[in-house]
């Protein structure tokens, strides 16, 4: 099972809401990001948000407290526990942040089931203070993606992914989202890859405007009842194809070796008698 790769998008995908928005509506700032949203970009504005729960007395731990509380559908864990089990190997694309998903996987148990996490980087600075910042830094270097949102592009990750295991031989992809920012990596998916969208979601809502731009085998989902049995229903699948190409494969070899063989084999020789 060693080739198939799940990706998962976190905000309502893994937990059940927006992260963060979780902490900002949690820590009583909810009118003052509102009033700050049409000045800045969101990643910017996450981080202008850190500043001023620092300055009214927040805590890091106070951060963390709210995190560990976010709302998460009882299935979700299971199921990727059990992908996991089943040899997939597991990956995060996501525009939440690192401190937050971190901190969320961390209380789950759940970290150490993934191999990689791609979002916008984060640390706590000398005063205490979470900063977060964008993954491309579309101040210096824009990713010119018109689909992506400036601070991060998922598609330019899932080709850089792609690109990283091309050496490994072929891989089967699963994607799950949700949001618009999902878009543009199920766009880069391929013949034999497979993708989630989740149900009502602007992912869904932009693939079933374009579906034939899909390449990719498309399996909605509604919450964590139909996400674990429809991703390992998929696992599965592609396992039992792996295993039918091994099988087929060795037949013919040895279908091969048996004529090559008989071939070999010397004429009789004619006995006198």
């Amino acid at each position: 099972m060693a080739g198939i790769v799940v990706v998962f998008d976190f905000d309502k995908t893994i937990i059940d809401c927006d992260s963060d928005n979780w902490v900002v509506d949690e820590l009583g700032a909810t009118d003052l990001f509102n009033d700050l949203l049409p000045t800045m970009p969101w990643n910017s504005l996450m981080d202008r948000m850190m500043k001023e729960l620092h300055a009214q007395g927040k805590t890091t731990e106070d951060v963390v407290e709210v995190l560990k509380r976010i709302p998460i559908h009882p299935r979700i864990v299971p199921a990727i526990k059990a992908a996991h089990a089943l040899g997939c190997e597991l990956r995060v694309v996501s525009d939440a942040n690192l401190f937050f998903i971190e901190t969320i996987l961390n209380h789950l148990g759940l970290r150490d089931y993934f191999s990689e996490i791609n979002t916008n980087p984060s640390f706590v600075d000398e005063e205490g203070r979470l900063r977060i910042f964008p993954y491309h830094d579309f101040h210096k270097s824009p990713h010119g993606c018109s689909l992506c949102p400036p601070n991060m592009c998922k598609g330019l990750i899932i080709e850089r992914i792609q690109a990283s295991l091309a050496e490994e031989g072929k891989k089967k992809f699963i994607y799950l989202g949700d949001g618009s920012g999902d878009y543009c990596p199920s766009l880069k998916l391929r013949d034999g890859d497979y993708v989630m969208p989740r149900k009502n979601f602007p992912m869904w809502e932009l693939i079933c405007k374009h579906p034939l731009l899909i390449k990719a085998e498309i399996h909605e989902w509604i919450d964590g009842e139909d996400l674990e049995p429809i991703l390992l229903g998929l696992v599965n699948k592609i396992s039992i194809e792996e295993k039918s190409v091994f099988i087929s494969a060795a037949d013919c070899k040895l279908q091969n070796i048996s004529v090559s063989a008989h071939e070999a084999l010397p004429q009789a020789l004619p006995v006198r008698l």
